[in-house]
């Protein structure tokens, strides 16, 4: 799937509260062995580099074009092209973070029990995934898609949920665990400017809608979810947009030795 950096940093501020959120809950004095798996553009990693000036942090990503974006701001973290579901680390990690992206990612159980097998003793698992597949900003993509002449080219898109119940990652996590937190919390954001969510959700989900079409096609179908997005959030009388978002948050520490 393609990734447009720029696209996705139209709304860096909005995307980055989730992971400081998570964040706040990652309770570690001095980790010396930092990833974040999924990285994006590095916004979170340098995050994490200056909370923890004294670790080793690196930023892992399949897209070698956010890759390039998070190089941008500097030398501090080291940054990895890698295949998120095959990444190995080089050594045991004090603190693996995730921050909306193994969503993108099958078989969670399976994925989750190798990432807690990638911590140090003590170490922790901190991630962040969007929960809200079932509000107006993917049913409305979701019946743009079925509904016109490019539904057998998109047809594929429409799997089963990516993100499962809350508790099922207890259940996977905890024979895992010696802690684990989970919760989930509705954020509001307030989005200012023209059709702000169908430029939210071209910068992410509907990504791979668009990757499937090309040309006049690939025109005609943004139109048709723009207009389906406008109506399902509709603008404000002052400008602004109201866009509900859930988000679910696994927290989970491996036993001390």
């Amino acid at each position: 799937m393609s990734w447009n950096p720029d696209s996705y940093l139209r709304f860096a501020e909005p995307r980055l509260r989730p992971a400081l959120d998570l964040l706040a809950r990652a309770d570690l004095t001095d980790p010396g062995v930092i990833v974040d798996l999924g990285c994006g553009t590095g916004h979170l990693t340098r995050r994490l580099a200056e909370r923890w000036p004294q670790a080793r942090v690196t930023g892992v990503d399949s897209s070698a074009a956010m890759l390039g974006k998070a190089a941008e701001g500097g030398p501090g973290p080291e940054w990895v092209l890698a295949d998120l579901a095959t990444w190995q680390p080089a050594a045991p990690v004090d603190l693996l973070v995730s921050n909306a992206a193994l969503q993108w990612l099958p078989d969670h159980g399976t994925l989750l029990k190798r990432l807690m097998g990638h911590l140090a003793p003590g170490g922790v698992l901190a991630v962040q995934m969007p929960d809200n597949y079932e509000a107006s900003s993917h049913v409305r993509v979701a019946e743009a898609a079925a509904l016109g002449p490019w539904a057998p080219r998109l047809a594929h898109l429409h799997g089963p949920r990516p993100v499962a119940s809350r508790f099922f990652y207890y259940e996977v996590l905890s024979p895992l665990a010696a802690e684990v937190d989970i919760w989930g919390t509705e954020y509001l954001h307030v989005l200012e400017g023209a059709d702000p969510v169908m430029n939210w959700v071209r910068g992410t989900s509907l990504r791979p809608y668009l990757d499937a079409l090309e040309g006049a096609e690939r025109a005609a179908f943004e139109a048709q979810v723009t207009w389906r997005l406008a109506s399902a959030y509709p603008q404000r009388p002052d400008g602004t947009t109201l866009f509900p978002f859930k988000r679910l948050f696994l927290v989970a520490r491996k036993a001390a030795d």
